[in-house]
């Protein structure tokens, strides 16, 4: 039996608690939260028998052998070390950090403790980014030369998740007094990952990043209305291919998509995880001069959390591990600076 604790009793973190439930041989024994009767409450709701309010006597327990930090992205870093320190292994939300000093910091503590750590880049739940990336990486397409991926919500120009003006949970993320990175910090990290996933890493990155009005004087009560809400990448691959990449809450008629088109010398792929999860559009051999397309299923794939659970089980480190997650955050990181110098950046590796 493997038993978790979850760090956070946001909604989240229940995520988490259900997935678990449904992996045979794990148990959830533990949440620890700040605010202790959320965590109660959070208790009661998933069946968990101890709650805490206290970390350090939460992680003091021997017979928790993991945990799942579902904690705000400014707390990561602190929580995520001391778990380490007492030899937890580690599911940790995205973002690892919120920047990459603290994120290759986190991922090297995690090395040197010998414990399984992978951070929940959740849409490589999606069976269509793996298939994707097993075509690339085994040649169906040849050599990659183009990439264009697109992360598209709508929710300042469509109240379908809620009314943005007047309701905190969005007003907080158009402003960087409250925390917020904009849509590059928010989903940046997502299509950062979906985008280079298949292709390989990103080397050099040009970023423009732009915050447009959106209501008198780009404030509303005790919220300045600063965060960007669009980034456009210009990016190079290691393996020399360029690619644009895209994020923006201004995407009219698009709820929250994720797109992703590859294209090579001998064909090319396209995800669309809005028109299905399970399927990649493909061009390959005979149907490239012609320009035609067909669709081929997905082979299932196992969560995130089923692979963090079979990694403790094997001792084998599945991906996206700390070092993912730390290597994307060196590509945001360099995103900003590349929009505030308006120069192209080479990313450290």
């Amino acid at each position: 039996m493997i038993r978790l604790a979850i760090i956070g009793a946001g909604s989240m973190a229940g995520e988490h608690a259900k997935h678990y439930g449904r992996i045979e041989g794990v148990e959830v024994v533990a949440v620890c939260d700040r605010d202790f009767p959320k965590a109660q409450a959070f208790a009661e709701r998933h069946g968990i028998a101890d709650v805490y309010q206290d970390l350090d006597a939460m992680l003091a327990r021997d017979d928790i052998h993991a945990v799942s930090n579902v904690t705000p992205d400014g707390v990561h870093k602190v929580t995520s070390l001391a778990a380490i320190a007492a030899g937890k292994h580690i599911l940790c939300e995205k973002p690892l950090a919120t920047n990459a000093e603290d994120a290759h910091e986190m991922a090297a503590a995690a090395q040197a403790a010998n414990v399984i750590n992978m951070v929940n880049l959740s849409y490589r739940d999606a069976p269509a980014i793996q298939h994707a990336r097993a075509l690339v990486t085994g040649g169906a397409i040849g050599t990659v030369r183009h990439v264009d991926a697109s992360y598209r919500q709508s929710w300042l120009v469509s109240n379908a998740w809620g009314r943005w003006d007047e309701e905190s949970q969005w007003l907080w993320r158009l402003s960087e007094a409250h925390g917020s990175k904009g849509v590059l910090g928010d989903v940046g990290v997502h299509i950062v990952d979906f985008a280079s996933f298949p292709v390989g890493d990103i080397t050099r990155v040009n970023c423009e990043l732009t915050c447009f009005d959106k209501a008198p004087d780009n404030r509303i009560g005790d919220y300045v209305l600063d965060a960007n809400d669009t980034a456009l990448m210009r990016v190079r691959f290691a393996n020399g291919a360029m690619g644009t990449i895209q994020a923006t809450r201004w995407a009219t008629g698009h709820h929250n998509s994720l797109t992703l088109s590859v294209h090579g010398d001998k064909g090319a792929i396209r995800v669309d995880l809005d028109a299905s999860k399970d399927d990649v559009q493909v061009c390959l051999n005979d149907d490239v001069h012609p320009a035609r397309w067909t669709t081929v299923k997905a082979p299932p794939t196992p969560s995130i959390y089923q692979r963090f659970i079979e990694s403790i089980r094997t001792g084998e480190n599945d991906q996206p591990d700390f070092a993912r997650g730390a290597a994307i955050q060196t590509v945001l990181d360099a995103c900003f600076v590349s929009s505030l110098e308006d120069r192209s950046l080479a990313i450290a590796s």
